[in-house]
């Protein structure tokens, strides 16, 4: 995976050949480097994401949640009508970058 850090968040692009692998690199619990960061997954090359590869997140998202960070996957591919609300899914680097200043002053201010 290739990690691009900034001052708030950090942005993993996908390197890894094997989907699952992908995702089981990820979790905070297994990867120091993710241990209380905000992370934007970058998927915006990936071809044949679909739910079901998005559902592989779904744990992910809530162990970023429980500890106080924000966890955003950055896709077009999949129809946003589509994804349930407890997964972040945002069309643009941009956006997921908007959502995690927005949550990190939430944070602050205890909402």
């Amino acid at each position: 995976m290739k990690i691009d850090t900034h001052e708030n968040f950090i942005i993993i692009k996908k390197t890894i050949n094997n989907f699952k692998d992908f995702v089981f690199s990820l979790n905070p619990k297994s990867n120091v480097q993710l241990c209380n960061k905000n992370v934007i997954i970058d998927l915006l090359e990936y071809d044949g994401f679909s739910l079901e590869k998005l559902y592989l997140f779904f744990e992910l998202g809530t162990i970023f949640r429980k500890s106080n960070n924000s966890f955003v996957i950055v896709n077009n591919q999949i129809n946003l009508n589509d994804i349930p609300d407890e997964i972040m899914v945002v069309p643009t680097i941009q956006e997921a970058k908007d959502i995690i200043e927005m949550e990190i002053v939430e944070r602050e201010l205890g909402i």
